[in-house]
């Protein structure tokens, strides 16, 4: 049986942050990869539009990684209220979704 694949989704304020988490990610074989992007975040936090460079973690795991991966995030994350969003992968190329299956074991 083949294992789903899901995108984990998060935010954080720096380049530390970031290594650390995603490290820490794939060194626990939570994730097969993750992928850091470089963005801008507008929000409403406490009553007050933000606006704030951030970094976009894109944590590609599987299903059953994914509840792992996703207290590590929350345990690991420098915010108070973190942004964790998994979203189902419904296709992919089939070698790259074996090795994500192997890569998280």
């Amino acid at each position: 049986m083949e294992a789903k694949a899901v995108m984990i989704m998060t935010t954080v304020d720096g380049e530390d942050a970031a290594a650390r988490l995603a490290t820490t990610l794939v060194e626990r074989r939570e994730a097969a990869c993750v992928q850091q992007l470089d963005i801008r975040s507008r929000y409403r936090w406490r009553g007050e539009v933000k606006c704030d460079p951030e970094i976009l973690l894109l944590v590609k795991t599987t299903q059953a990684a994914a509840p792992a991966a996703m207290r590590t995030i929350r345990d690991e994350h420098p915010y108070d209220v973190p942004e964790i969003l998994a979203l189902p992968v419904t296709d992919g190329l089939p070698a790259y979704l074996e090795w994500l299956q192997a890569e998280t074991r």
